[in-house]
């Protein structure tokens, strides 16, 4: 399902008024990252990962509601903007550290504080263009990803972002669109795109080693340094097909 453009158009007003610090969700808030021509480096993987890690998240008892309110049990953590219309996901928050991080539907990444329910930051995570052009699907519907200081997201809004937990600050940003759960190595992040294709993002600064059509939306395993998307299988260090999958 899909949002109004009216909601968003008045979302857009709203969060365009707001800087660092947004008057309605307290706490810091990072800006909207500049779209940039994906650099796509066409070379092989050093070093390639041989299996997925296993992520890290605590013991997480919360849960996000359908109009962006994080529930302990009853007692509310946190109430983000409502939206009429949404898309439906099975991703949960996840906690680290006392905080509890999640994906809204209005696009942003939250870190709250689960017992004093204060705001750490909050991340946009889609294209400004996406935002100003009253683009209708902005859901975060993949799970947040917590690794080492950092913070992976992905959203329907054309972004896949490394966030620097601590702070709330992009490291950097990729211009695709991601609705389905991905790995994140030390060394690279595998992630099937909504444009069709499987990437392989460099961890460090966001290139892209490589990115190869898949027939399949489905989230990508990674074994035996194969990754394996629906039926066709791929070389993790150089997208080359295994398997095809016919």
């Amino acid at each position: 399902m899909r949002k109004s453009a009216l909601s968003l158009m008045t979302l857009g007003t709203i969060l365009a008024a707001c800087s660092s610090h947004d008057p309605i969700l307290p706490g810091e808030r990072s800006a909207i990252f500049g779209a940039t021509e994906l650099n796509i480096l066409n070379t092989e993987i050093p070093n390639a990962p041989i299996n997925a890690p296993v992520a890290e998240n605590a013991e997480c008892p919360f849960v996000r509601d359908t109009s962006n309110v994080i529930w302990n049990g009853d007692r509310r953590v946190f109430s983000g903007f409502a939206t009429p219309n949404f898309v439906k996901t099975d991703a949960r928050p996840v906690c680290r550290g006392g905080y509890v991080y999640a994906g809204l539907t209005t696009g942003e990444v939250v870190k709250v504080a689960a017992k004093s329910r204060q705001i750490a930051w909050i991340a946009d995570i889609y294209r400004p263009s996406n935002m100003t052009g009253g683009a209708s699907v902005l859901d975060i519907v993949a799970p947040v990803v917590l690794t080492g200081g950092s913070v992976y997201a992905g959203g329907l809004g054309d972004a896949f972002c490394k966030i620097n937990d601590a702070t709330g600050k992009k490291t950097w940003c990729v211009d695709i669109g991601v609705g389905l759960p991905f790995i994140v190595t030390d060394a690279v992040s595998y992630v099937v795109a909504t444009d069709g294709h499987l990437y392989a993002i460099k961890t460090q600064n966001g290139d892209i080693y490589w990115r190869t059509p898949v027939k399949a939306q489905s989230a990508p395993q990674l074994r035996d340094k194969i990754i394996t998307v629906g039926r066709q299988q791929f070389d993790a260090a150089t997208g080359v097909v295994q398997t095809s999958g016919k």
